[in-house]
């Protein structure tokens, strides 16, 4: 038990100290682990993968993913270089490729380096819908998600091990630390992670909205995507948002997304 004070001011000085600036928001969020560690090792990572699966190069379909992810990556230079974090994509290096597979994904490592699956075009229809999907992804590295969760995985590691030595005499430490790793998880990690998913949605509306795109198709594509769900788990026991929340949410945000849009003289919006 004599652990416990010191621990605690560790996790706390850990939280004060590993801090910095969401641009979208203006929040401080953790970054227990910099991006000079986190971006070579996400490029090196993405390399990889893409030596090890197929890169579709060439077709309309390849093209179009390169097109609409230097819109988004264009809409995301201005808003942030309007709003005072000019040069905040210094260390970026885009990147977009259309990858073969039956999967329904997407995603973008920190850094700039995203990845279409062949899979989701079937749900994205068409460039608008591609670009609700891109804003998304491009979000998530725009706001630092990645190291946001690694630095949150570190303290939850932290706060086990305190957990740990706290009840390492007690004959309900298997107990307490069972405990504490489904409540971290359900209480802590899996709403942080859906909060990531809400911001990337709503950062991304705006994104795909300054890049010319109606936004509402964002929720025309969560619609289609709704459709396709069979057994999700409620949305307290998962790493996302619901579809209908999804739904709800982004046709709220769509006014706004386009007053954005037109700060950066953009009025008419692609579908």
């Amino acid at each position: 038990m004599k652990f416990k004070k010191p621990l605690s001011i560790l996790i706390v000085g850990l939280i004060v100290v590993a801090c910095t600036t969401n641009p979208f928001t203006g929040k401080q969020t953790l970054a227990l682990v910099p991006n000079s560690q986190i971006l070579p090792m996400a490029f090196q990572q993405y390399d990889q993968f893409l030596s090890e699966n197929k890169v579709v190069n060439g077709t309309a379909d390849a093209n179009m993913v390169k097109s609409v992810g230097q819109k988004i990556a264009v809409a995301a230079e201005k808003y942030l270089t309007a709003n005072g974090y000019a040069g905040y994509l210094t260390d970026y290096r885009w990147e977009y490729n259309l990858v073969a597979s039956k999967d329904v994904n997407a995603w973008c490592m920190p850094g700039g380096k995203i990845v279409i699956y062949t899979g989701i075009l079937p749900i994205t229809k068409n460039e608008a819908g591609l670009a609700a999907v891109m804003g998304h992804e491009v979000a998530h590295a725009l706001a630092n998600h990645g190291q946001q969760r690694m630095s949150g995985t570190q303290l939850q590691e932290i706060g086990a091990v305190g957990v740990g030595i706290a009840t390492a005499n007690s004959k309900n430490a298997e107990i307490f630390n069972t405990a504490y790793g489904l409540g971290s998880n359900v209480g802590i990690m899996l709403p942080f992670s859906r909060g990531h998913e809400t911001e990337a949605d709503h950062i991304g509306l705006i994104l795909m909205a300054i890049a010319g795109y109606e936004p509402s198709v964002a929720a025309e594509l969560w619609q289609r995507m709704q459709a396709q769900e069979q057994g999700a788990p409620p949305e307290f026991l998962s790493t996302h948002p619901s579809s209908a929340t999804r739904i709800q949410n982004i046709q709220a945000w769509v006014p706004e997304a386009k007053a954005e849009a037109r700060k950066f003289n953009v009025t008419t919006f692609k579908r």
